[in-house]
């Protein structure tokens, strides 16, 4: 590959519309460039590296005995109708019609359409288990997409779905898939790691997430100090409930209404009242799925886990309004559950607390000395919070835990026969019974890959690939293509490399020695060699490693066999 004959088109300045260091960089290394919001062509050099991501997922699918098809993009409503998601997955899912006014999807999964084609296909036990993957683009129509291909509404995904007779073969091909995915992101260079989940909106009984450890990274991850434990935020437990003795209500003081004015926080009340955070309770309204109220309470310094509450109240959970609240319970700033007709769920570390203060359900006072039994019925107790750094580890017990934050890059489903039974999916059993299979989905975000790997490998100068996905392994930079002598070299040097099948980009543009190094730092070749100046006077060229390493001088004949030789180190 020559610089002068690819379209590279490089930038100097930061771009005013980026907002993480992975857009920035794929915009200012020419690798793409954007069409319309969350949507983005893909340029050469931004395809070599796409292409190598998807050429390791491929052969990691292929080695776990998994399928490749390619499915449709575009979708009928009817599947969709259904598995019951066409109404429920909501304004993310681009529908369209056609000219004859027929309502299709721009799939951004395909868990209906595979379910479609396997209950047309399969029809004995015998063909199973079988898991089909494809690579291809997906539509999800993001209401604010951002951070470049992090967060785009066209991305390129795998996505695998196995069927599986019975929950024992599930659990392998889970396994499988699981494995999979580790040698997927050993090989893509990535530091990385899976976590327990929650399942969102695909559905189905358990997941893990595979998260590019970065600090740009959207989520949390929870993790052990002293065990493997992971989880996603959404996900992860503690056991910082567990033991202790529950605060006796006979050596507490009688509840008393206490007056607080204009004071409607937690920050508020602590404040006013000079007590500690811990005594206080967080009071939020909540709405299940099927359109009842609930009362969640929480210690004042603790945070809703919103997932965790949809796993309790169903999928139609919301947060009402302040306004809805205020009309339908009270005032917001003074709420509380002493006298409330509302069904109470409290979070488990409130189980033991005792002489707690909360809101009185009316506006500028609060109740103090609040007891369980005492002054109100004791309330069924729920995990329902967001954990903290430092709280014990549930599992093992003797560990603690920390927080990083991730960039999910994969994510593995047991959907059981969530999909399958609402799709009709049967295949004749051992028994001659028609069985319902179970299902397990799997799904890697390809585009995302590339970004999640930019935020986790660059410094200030530029992209620093691992060699896995560069998009060349040795830039060439001749500094002066008018000196013969130079570009001879080079030439020699681009071919030889070449015919041992290492990817080379060679500069051989007429331009500054300036512009071409911080091209090269840009664009992260993990080697570099530079041919030319008072170094070639000298006999030698200059060999540089992208990640930190100082130019060493090597005569040119040494040259491919020291590249080979620290080609092989990165491997």
């Amino acid at each position: 590959m020559r610089f002068s004959r690819v379209l590279i088109p490089t930038v100097k300045e930061t771009p005013s519309e980026t907002q993480v260091i992975s857009h920035t960089l794929m915009i200012r290394s020419g690798l793409i460039r954007q069409l319309s919001a969350g949507i983005y062509t893909w340029l050469p050099i931004g395809l070599r590296v796409l292409r190598k991501v998807e050429n390791i997922v491929r052969e990691e699918m292929d080695a776990a005995g998994a399928q490749e098809v390619l499915m449709p993009a575009v979708q009928p409503s009817e599947l969709w109708r259904e598995s019951g998601r066409w109404d429920f997955y909501g304004k993310e899912l681009l529908r369209i019609t056609d000219r004859h006014n027929r309502a299709f999807c721009f799939g951004p999964t395909h868990e209906e359409v595979i379910a479609d084609l396997v209950r047309r296909e399969v029809r004995s036990y015998k063909e199973l288990p079988a898991n089909f993957y494809q690579i291809q683009t997906k539509f999800r129509d993001e209401i604010r997409p951002r951070f470049g291909v992090m967060r785009g509404r066209e991305f390129l995904m795998k996505d695998a779905y196995s069927f599986n007779l019975d929950q024992e073969s599930l659990d392998e091909s889970y396994q499988s898939m699981f494995d999979a995915y580790v040698k997927i992101f050993e090989r893509c260079g990535l530091r990385f790691r899976p976590v327990e989940a929650d399942t969102g909106t695909i559905g189905g009984a358990a997941s893990h997430e595979f998260h590019v450890l970065a600090e740009s990274g959207e989520d949390t991850i929870v993790s052990c100090s002293d065990c493997s434990y992971a989880a996603n935020l959404e996900k992860a437990v503690s056991g910082a409930a567990q033991g202790g003795e529950s605060l006796d209500a006979s050596t507490i003081p009688e509840m008393a209404r206490t007056e607080t004015p204009g004071q409607k926080s937690i920050d508020d009340v602590v404040a006013y009242l000079k007590i500690p955070v811990e005594k206080t309770i967080k009071t939020l309204v909540a709405v299940d799925g099927e359109g009842e109220w609930t009362l969640l309470l929480l210690r004042g310094d603790h945070e809703l886990n919103e997932a965790k509450a949809r796993v309790l109240l169903g999928d139609g959970f919301r947060i009402p309004t302040p306004e809805e609240v205020a009309e339908k319970v009270g005032p917001v700033g003074s709420l509380g559950p002493v006298g409330s007709e509302l069904t109470v769920l409290a979070d488990e570390m409130l189980e033991k607390s005792n002489g707690f203060v909360c809101g009185a359900n009316e506006e500028g006072w609060h109740l103090t000395n609040v007891c369980w039994d005492r002054d109100l019925p004791r309330p069924r107790f729920v995990d329902v919070r967001n954990v903290t750094v430092g709280e014990p580890c549930a599992h093992c017990g003797s560990g603690t835990l920390a927080m990083d934050r991730g960039i999910e890059v994969g994510h593995v489903f047991k959907l059981g026969d969530k999909y399958s039974r609402a799709m009709n999916v049967t295949v004749l059993g051992p028994d001659g019974r028609e069985t319902v299979p179970e299902m397990g989905c799997y799904g890697i975000g390809v585009s995302r890959v590339v970004a999640a790997a930019i935020e986790q490998n660059h410094d200030d100068n530029g992209i620093v690939w691992p060699l896995a996905i560069a998009p060349f392994s040795v830039e060439i930079l001749l500094l002066n293509p008018k000196d013969a002598n130079a570009s001879g070299i080079a030439e020699t040097l681009y071919s030889d490399l070449n015919s041992r099948g290492i990817e080379t980009i060679l500069d051989d543009r007429d331009e500054r020695m300036g512009v071409k190094f911080k091209d090269a730092d840009l664009l992260g070749a993990p080697l570099r060699v530079l041919v030319g100046g008072r170094s070639l006077k000298e006999g030698v060229l200059e060999l540089q490693t992208r990640k930190g390493g100082k130019a060493e001088r090597v005569p040119p004949q040494e040259i491919v066999a020291e590249l080979e030789q620290r080609l092989a180190a990165l491997r």
